[in-house]
């Protein structure tokens, strides 16, 4: 069944819809009703534009393409599984949560506390503004993708990034079993008490990086303006620039083109800290 041109406003207006196509139309109106498309399945939606809470919860397969969420539409997807979506706008607050097997292409995210508990999602071409992202998902698929975020990838899960820029403070806090590949990673605070985590042909940048790590890597990195770096962290580390500083990497080896200041006060740490020039 297609629906074309038409506008809703209504309380749960196309509630329980199956095997349904949306085409232009508007969730927008006086009468501000929620969850539009609730407990539906089989649904796609393309060019379209949402303004109002709740539209897309406990849905079960769905397209979304060249459509629009504003700052009104609020909890955009929660509950839904089979999710692919392109060329969209997400600018609601906490828009996905809950959810798995989703696809993001090409989209504009603005979205505080975007993607809280979701397992399976790739993400590639896209952008996002989020101050808690993806926080406590697995799975993660991220490519080409530029994050302006505060407290991003907390609690993440088995994830590969590669070709990404991230702005963000405090980000991959108690994050396990994660690879970052090709990226560029701007912050504070990166990763404290992270576990199995690896930085490959990274540019890290912020002072007191991968603190309290365990089984840390970082293959072929650069860090610029770090200090204070790996403090009571299990390392292995080639970092192909200077370092300003490190302080007491508990175990492992670092290499390092240089150092400004090593500081080694604490009597059980044991990394070996290597530098070009001996």
């Amino acid at each position: 069944m297609i629906i074309k041109d038409q506008t809703f406003d209504e309380e749960r207006a196309l509630y329980g819809s199956k095997g349904l196509e949306v085409r232009s139309c508007r969730f927008d109106g006086p009468a501000d009703g929620e969850s539009a498309l609730k407990e539906s399945s089989d649904i796609s939606v393309r060019d379209c534009f949402f303004n109002l809470r709740y539209p897309l919860w406990h849905v079960k397969g769905l397209k979304i393409e060249g459509s629009e969420m504003t700052e009104l539409c609020r909890a955009a997807l929660w509950y839904s599984h089979g999710i692919k979506i392109t060329d969209t706008k997400m600018h609601g607050i906490k828009a996905l949560r809950e959810c798995s097997d989703v696809t993001i292409t090409g989209c504009d995210i603005v979205s505080p506390e975007f993607g809280w508990s979701v397992d399976r999602i790739d993400m590639t071409s896209s952008s996002a503004v989020s101050e808690y992202f993806m926080m406590r998902s697995s799975d993660l698929r991220f490519e080409n993708v530029k994050l302006d975020g505060k407290y991003s990838f907390q609690y993440i899960t088995d994830s590969v990034f590669t070709n990404c820029t991230f702005d963000t403070k405090d980000a991959f806090w108690h994050a396990r079993n994660v690879t970052v590949k090709d990226s560029v990673i701007n912050g504070e605070y990166l990763a404290w008490y992270s576990e199995d985590v690896v930085f490959e042909n990274c540019t890290i940048r912020g002072t007191q990086p991968l603190c309290y790590c365990k089984g840390l890597k970082l293959i072929n990195c650069l860090m610029e303006d770090c200090d204070l770096s790996f403090e009571k962290s299990d390392v292995e580390a080639d970092i192909v620039s200077p370092v300003v500083s490190i302080k007491n990497p508990s175990s492992g080896r670092i290499k390092v083109k240089s150092l400004s200041e090593l500081i080694m006060d604490d009597p059980e740490a044991s990394c070996i800290v290597e530098t070009e020039e001996g």
